[in-house]
Protein backbone atom coordinates (compact mmCIF):
# COMPACT_ATOMS: atom_id res chain seq x y z
CA UNK A 1 0.00 0.00 0.00
CA UNK A 2 2.82 2.46 0.93
CA UNK A 3 4.01 2.50 -2.78
CA UNK A 4 0.77 2.77 -4.45
CA UNK A 5 0.07 5.44 -2.05
CA UNK A 6 3.85 7.59 -3.11
CA UNK A 7 2.47 6.28 -7.13
CA UNK A 8 -1.02 8.45 -6.55
CA UNK A 9 0.73 11.18 -4.76
CA UNK A 10 3.47 11.47 -6.99
CA UNK A 11 1.16 11.09 -10.07
CA UNK A 12 -1.25 14.05 -8.53
CA UNK A 13 1.42 15.81 -7.83
CA UNK A 14 3.33 16.19 -11.69
CA UNK A 15 -0.29 16.51 -13.39
CA UNK A 16 -0.49 19.67 -10.64
CA UNK A 17 2.59 20.90 -11.35
CA UNK A 18 2.16 20.83 -14.99
CA UNK A 19 -1.11 21.41 -15.83
CA UNK A 20 -2.52 22.70 -12.20
CA UNK A 21 -5.33 25.65 -12.78
CA UNK A 22 -7.92 25.76 -15.54
CA UNK A 23 -6.12 23.84 -17.84
CA UNK A 24 -6.55 20.50 -15.14
CA UNK A 25 -9.70 18.50 -14.97
CA UNK A 26 -10.89 15.66 -12.92
CA UNK A 27 -13.71 14.06 -13.84
CA UNK A 28 -15.93 12.93 -10.71
CA UNK A 29 -18.82 11.07 -10.69
CA UNK A 30 -18.56 10.90 -6.20
CA UNK A 31 -17.40 7.03 -6.42
CA UNK A 32 -15.07 5.69 -3.81
CA UNK A 33 -12.32 6.00 -6.60
CA UNK A 34 -13.10 10.20 -6.53
CA UNK A 35 -12.94 9.69 -2.03
CA UNK A 36 -9.52 8.92 -2.64
CA UNK A 37 -8.49 11.38 -5.26
CA UNK A 38 -10.19 13.90 -4.27
CA UNK A 39 -8.73 13.63 -0.70
CA UNK A 40 -5.18 13.51 -1.75
CA UNK A 41 -5.45 16.64 -3.89
CA UNK A 42 -7.04 18.18 -0.80
CA UNK A 43 -3.86 17.22 1.42
CA UNK A 44 -1.28 18.56 -1.41
CA UNK A 45 -3.40 21.40 -0.76
CA UNK A 46 -3.87 21.76 -4.93
CA UNK A 47 -8.33 21.35 -4.99
CA UNK A 48 -7.86 24.87 -5.93
CA UNK A 49 -5.80 24.06 -9.28
CA UNK A 50 -7.69 21.52 -10.70
CA UNK A 51 -11.44 22.07 -11.85
CA UNK A 52 -13.85 19.24 -10.81
CA UNK A 53 -16.28 18.53 -13.05
CA UNK A 54 -19.29 16.04 -12.83
CA UNK A 55 -21.36 14.86 -16.07
CA UNK A 56 -25.12 14.93 -14.82
CA UNK A 57 -27.62 12.79 -16.15
CA UNK A 58 -30.64 13.86 -15.25
CA UNK A 59 -31.23 10.40 -13.87
CA UNK A 60 -28.53 9.78 -10.92
CA UNK A 61 -29.04 8.52 -7.73
CA UNK A 62 -30.08 10.22 -4.65
CA UNK A 63 -27.54 8.69 -2.98
CA UNK A 64 -25.28 10.48 -5.46
CA UNK A 65 -26.46 13.73 -4.84
CA UNK A 66 -26.14 13.14 -1.14
CA UNK A 67 -22.59 11.93 -1.81
CA UNK A 68 -21.86 15.08 -3.94
CA UNK A 69 -23.22 17.46 -0.90
CA UNK A 70 -20.88 15.27 1.48
CA UNK A 71 -17.71 15.95 -0.72
CA UNK A 72 -18.42 19.97 -0.66
CA UNK A 73 -19.07 19.51 3.31
CA UNK A 74 -16.08 17.38 4.00
CA UNK A 75 -13.61 19.46 1.22
CA UNK A 76 -15.20 22.88 0.55
CA UNK A 77 -15.34 21.90 -3.15
CA UNK A 78 -16.54 23.74 -5.96
CA UNK A 79 -18.27 21.27 -8.56
CA UNK A 80 -18.45 22.57 -12.04
CA UNK A 81 -21.60 20.89 -13.74
CA UNK A 82 -22.06 19.72 -17.50
CA UNK A 83 -25.62 18.79 -18.31
CA UNK A 84 -25.89 15.27 -19.72
CA UNK A 85 -29.71 15.33 -19.40
CA UNK A 86 -32.29 13.90 -21.76
CA UNK A 87 -33.07 16.98 -24.46
CA UNK A 88 -36.27 19.14 -23.66
CA UNK A 89 -39.50 17.20 -25.52
CA UNK A 90 -37.29 13.62 -24.71
CA UNK A 91 -38.56 11.02 -22.06
CA UNK A 92 -35.78 11.29 -19.39
CA UNK A 93 -33.25 8.51 -20.18
CA UNK A 94 -34.86 5.44 -18.98
CA UNK A 95 -31.84 2.02 -19.68
CA UNK A 96 -29.50 0.91 -22.17
CA UNK A 97 -32.07 0.99 -25.09
CA UNK A 98 -32.79 4.71 -23.87
CA UNK A 99 -29.32 5.54 -22.81
CA UNK A 100 -27.55 9.11 -21.88
CA UNK A 101 -24.21 7.68 -23.77
CA UNK A 102 -23.96 10.74 -26.53
CA UNK A 103 -25.16 13.45 -24.51
CA UNK A 104 -22.54 12.18 -22.09
CA UNK A 105 -19.79 12.16 -24.30
CA UNK A 106 -20.55 15.66 -25.74
CA UNK A 107 -20.84 16.48 -22.02
CA UNK A 108 -17.03 15.28 -21.42
CA UNK A 109 -16.20 17.37 -24.60
CA UNK A 110 -17.36 20.53 -23.05
CA UNK A 111 -15.99 19.54 -20.34
CA UNK A 112 -12.62 19.19 -21.68
CA UNK A 113 -13.10 21.84 -24.12
CA UNK A 114 -9.38 24.03 -23.57
CA UNK A 115 -8.37 21.60 -21.45
CA UNK A 116 -4.65 20.72 -20.86
CA UNK A 117 -4.63 17.19 -19.06
CA UNK A 118 -7.49 15.27 -17.33
CA UNK A 119 -7.19 13.39 -14.35
CA UNK A 120 -9.69 10.07 -14.15
CA UNK A 121 -10.24 7.44 -11.53
CA UNK A 122 -9.76 4.20 -13.31
CA UNK A 123 -7.97 1.32 -12.36
CA UNK A 124 -6.72 -1.70 -14.08
CA UNK A 125 -9.14 -4.49 -11.65
CA UNK A 126 -12.11 -2.45 -13.17
CA UNK A 127 -12.75 -4.09 -16.23
CA UNK A 128 -10.43 -5.97 -18.72
CA UNK A 129 -10.88 -2.70 -21.37
CA UNK A 130 -8.99 -0.92 -18.46
CA UNK A 131 -6.64 -3.53 -18.19
CA UNK A 132 -3.61 -1.73 -19.71
CA UNK A 133 -4.01 1.56 -18.10
CA UNK A 134 -0.96 3.72 -17.26
CA UNK A 135 -0.47 5.88 -14.56
CA UNK A 136 -0.02 8.48 -17.20
CA UNK A 137 -1.18 8.05 -20.45
CA UNK A 138 -1.67 9.93 -23.70
CA UNK A 139 -5.73 10.28 -24.62
CA UNK A 140 -5.35 9.91 -28.38
CA UNK A 141 -8.82 10.69 -28.86
CA UNK A 142 -8.35 14.17 -27.35
CA UNK A 143 -5.51 15.45 -29.74
CA UNK A 144 -2.86 13.36 -26.84
CA UNK A 145 -3.81 15.35 -24.12
CA UNK A 146 -2.47 13.60 -20.89
CA UNK A 147 -4.92 11.67 -19.07
CA UNK A 148 -3.48 11.08 -15.51
CA UNK A 149 -4.87 7.81 -14.14
CA UNK A 150 -3.50 8.16 -9.96
CA UNK A 151 -5.43 5.15 -8.98
CA UNK A 152 -4.04 2.57 -11.84
CA UNK A 153 -2.80 -0.11 -10.27
CA UNK A 154 -5.27 0.11 -6.66
CA UNK A 155 -7.74 -2.85 -6.20
CA UNK A 156 -10.79 -2.28 -4.11
CA UNK A 157 -9.36 -3.30 -1.03
CA UNK A 158 -6.77 -0.65 -1.42
CA UNK A 159 -9.28 1.68 -2.01
CA UNK A 160 -11.22 0.45 1.16
CA UNK A 161 -8.33 0.55 3.45
CA UNK A 162 -7.75 4.31 2.42
CA UNK A 163 -11.68 5.01 3.17
CA UNK A 164 -11.51 3.65 6.21
CA UNK A 165 -8.44 5.03 7.59
CA UNK A 166 -8.82 8.41 7.00
CA UNK A 167 -12.38 8.46 7.18
CA UNK A 168 -13.18 9.61 4.19
CA UNK A 169 -16.75 10.01 2.94
CA UNK A 170 -18.09 7.69 -0.07
CA UNK A 171 -21.12 6.69 -1.66
CA UNK A 172 -23.47 4.94 0.62
CA UNK A 173 -24.55 2.44 -2.30
CA UNK A 174 -21.21 0.71 -2.01
CA UNK A 175 -22.33 -0.62 1.02
CA UNK A 176 -25.17 -2.16 -1.30
CA UNK A 177 -22.97 -4.02 -3.02
CA UNK A 178 -22.98 -1.71 -6.05
CA UNK A 179 -18.92 -2.08 -6.84
CA UNK A 180 -19.77 0.64 -9.89
CA UNK A 181 -22.26 3.44 -10.19
CA UNK A 182 -23.60 5.24 -12.97
CA UNK A 183 -27.51 6.21 -13.60
CA UNK A 184 -29.68 4.78 -11.37
CA UNK A 185 -32.29 3.40 -14.77
CA UNK A 186 -28.56 0.92 -15.73
CA UNK A 187 -26.77 0.06 -12.92
CA UNK A 188 -27.34 -2.94 -10.33
CA UNK A 189 -25.82 -4.59 -7.61
CA UNK A 190 -22.82 -5.94 -8.92
CA UNK A 191 -18.91 -6.88 -8.41
CA UNK A 192 -16.41 -4.64 -11.10
CA UNK A 193 -18.35 -2.83 -13.70
CA UNK A 194 -20.84 -6.16 -13.65
CA UNK A 195 -23.71 -4.01 -12.46
CA UNK A 196 -23.22 -1.37 -15.13
CA UNK A 197 -25.82 -2.01 -18.02
CA UNK A 198 -26.33 -5.45 -16.80
CA UNK A 199 -28.02 -8.14 -19.15
CA UNK A 200 -26.74 -5.96 -22.10
CA UNK A 201 -22.89 -6.62 -23.80
CA UNK A 202 -22.59 -2.94 -22.87
CA UNK A 203 -19.27 -2.42 -20.93
CA UNK A 204 -18.07 1.31 -21.62
CA UNK A 205 -20.26 4.56 -21.73
CA UNK A 206 -17.45 5.75 -24.25
CA UNK A 207 -16.40 8.04 -22.16
CA UNK A 208 -12.79 6.47 -21.68
CA UNK A 209 -12.90 3.62 -24.43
Amino acid sequence: MTHLGADTTRTLQDAVSAHGGDGLVLLCSFQKEESVIVDELARLGALDRVRVVTIDTGVLFPETLQTWKAFEDRWGLTVHVEDASAPEGVEPWSGPEHCCGAQKVAALERALSGAQAWITGIRREQAPTRSGAQLVEADEKRGGIPKFNPLAAWTEKDLWTRIFERELPYHPLHDRDYSSIGCAPCTKPGSGREGRWAGTEKTECGLHV
